[in-house]
């Protein structure tokens, strides 16, 4: 694709997602999407929310994202912008458990050369012991997702 070409679809994903707000069960059908022009939306639209959580899920956001850009070099440019912004957020607000399974879900996603799945069994633990405390939203999304996840497979069932 002509770079014309994607960033006029840059534009009308951006001014689709313009009037939208943010809604939290959007942001997970986003990270677990292949599709750029739905990860696209859910960074504008978490970019113009008010959330205690933007850091944490701009973050995720362009971590995933990585995974479906084509170039190399904007994958590990998404990447490291992504995983910088996520584990402020963590530092920021360690007590947070949804960060937590934020990282997990990146950790068992991002390809081993990256070196980013050293946080998992702490993660796991973390969301084990931490889970009832999680919005209710939250804690659905953690069922669905641990139905697929080799970490937390069995968990929540």
């Amino acid at each position: 694709m002509h770079t014309y070409c994607k960033i006029l679809l840059c534009f009308f994903s951006c001014l689709s997602a313009w009037g939208q707000s943010f809604n939290k069960k959007n942001f997970y059908d986003a990270i677990k999407s292949t599709d750029s022009t739905q990860i696209n939306q859910q960074i504008a639209l978490v970019q113009q929310a008010s959330i205690k959580e933007k850091q944490a899920y701009i973050g995720a956001l362009f971590m995933k994202k990585a995974g479906v850009i084509t170039s190399k070099s904007k994958k590990i440019h998404s990447f490291s912008h992504g995983k910088e912004s996520l584990e402020a957020a963590i530092q920021k607000d360690s007590s947070n458990a949804e960060y937590h399974f934020l990282r997990l879900i990146i950790q068992e996603q991002a390809p081993a050369f990256l070196g980013y799945h050293k946080q998992l069994q702490e993660d796991k633990t973390y969301i084990k012991k931490h889970f009832n405390t999680m919005p209710y939203p939250v804690q659905q999304f953690v069922k669905e997702y641990s139905k697929q996840s080799n970490t937390l497979r069995g968990q929540y069932e």
